[in-house]
């Protein structure tokens, strides 16, 4: 995983992240959109305000101070979200080599051939692009999983793919990063540092007990911080863990506020899709739940809330260890 920079103590962590007046931070960050709409099997953000983002952007309204990070694939491959029947997969020698799902024709969800899904994000309020790896695929029974061996240099040419798409798209972007399926090896952390990102979500924990010294142990990288911003790679990528889902009861919000963490609410786009269920997917109950849950918040916490963007939170983690920057 690279070297880990822990951050530091509950204390000096809010004396130097947070803002003046605020104890503890909420970020929202939304997983796997692209294109697709409901005439493709699912809406993944291709129905706009009719759909899934609308979702969204309706439950901002009723909360003022919630801001997303959306998590955009440029070139969405996966046709299936579940492993087909194909015989290859069985074989020893090569299931690790061949594609458990069908893929989509190259191309087809590209971000640049969508100028309209490309235009309705860029005016969305509130809202920040991070990419989210470039095709969402891999061969061998991780099929969702894009970076799991791959070097620095295969993953610099794939975030610089990512990247170049965004930007003939015309759509705008900050400099993070949240791999597909939390996977992220050491030859990822590596060329984000070298391309000099500044902040990178890859680690999920909904069971671990919260408390100011738990680490991840779950999906993605472990031994990272449960609740706290904390230093990776060379000391200047932010790394934040995603610890809250649709699942997840309010008392574990609740905790991790009051220990001065970061509350990081993860969903993912659309609830279900060809034969595969999200247990975190953005449909009316989740919203409905997150409504209830943020009102819980604010009569529980006020304005000592800091509602943010993983940008603005890594902006701050990085000006207080000597590398300033807008992400």
């Amino acid at each position: 995983m690279g070297n880990v920079v822990p951050f530091g103590t509950a204390r000096c962590a809010q004396a130097q992240w947070l803002p003046a007046g605020k104890t503890a931070a909420v970020v929202l960050t939304v997983d796997d959109v692209h294109p697709a709409g409901a005439a493709e099997g699912y809406d993944a953000g291709g129905d706009l305000g009719a759909g899934a983002l609308g979702r969204l952007v309706r439950l901002q309204r009723r909360h003022g101070n919630l801001k997303a990070t959306l998590c955009v694939t440029p070139d969405w491959r996966l046709d299936s979200l579940t492993p087909d029947t194909r015989l290859l997969r069985h074989i020893p020698l090569l299931r690790r080599h061949v594609h458990w799902t069908r893929l989509r024709a190259p191309g087809q969800l590209r971000i640049d051939r969508h100028p309209r899904f490309v235009a309705y994000l860029n005016g969305l309020e509130r809202c920040e692009i991070v990419p989210h790896g470039l095709h969402h695929a891999h061969v061998g029974p991780a099929f969702a999983t894009e970076f799991q061996e791959e070097s620095e240099a295969q993953c610099l040419d794939s975030i610089g793919r990512s990247l170049g798409l965004f930007a003939s798209a015309g759509l705008r972007h900050v400099r993070g990063y949240i791999p597909p399926a939390w996977g992220a090896p050491p030859g990822l952390i590596a060329a984000l540092s070298r391309l000099d990102f500044h902040f990178l979500s890859s680690a999920r924990d909904l069971d671990c007990a919260v408390s100011r010294e738990a680490v991840a142990a779950a999906s993605g990288l472990k031994g990272v911080s449960l609740i706290y911003p904390q230093l990776i790679g060379d000391g200047t990528l932010v790394h934040l863990t995603c610890n809250f889902q649709a699942t997840s009861p309010f008392e574990r919000a609740v905790r991790i506020l009051e220990l001065g963490g970061v509350l990081h609410v993860k969903a993912h786009i659309f609830k279900a899709g060809r034969g595969h269920v999200m247990g975190d997917g953005l449909d009316d109950l989740y919203c409905n739940y997150l409504d209830l849950l943020f009102k819980h918040l604010d009569a529980r916490f006020g304005t000592a809330l800091w509602w943010a963007h993983l940008s603005e939170l890594a902006r701050r983690v990085r000006a207080v260890h000597g590398h300033p920057g807008q992400p």
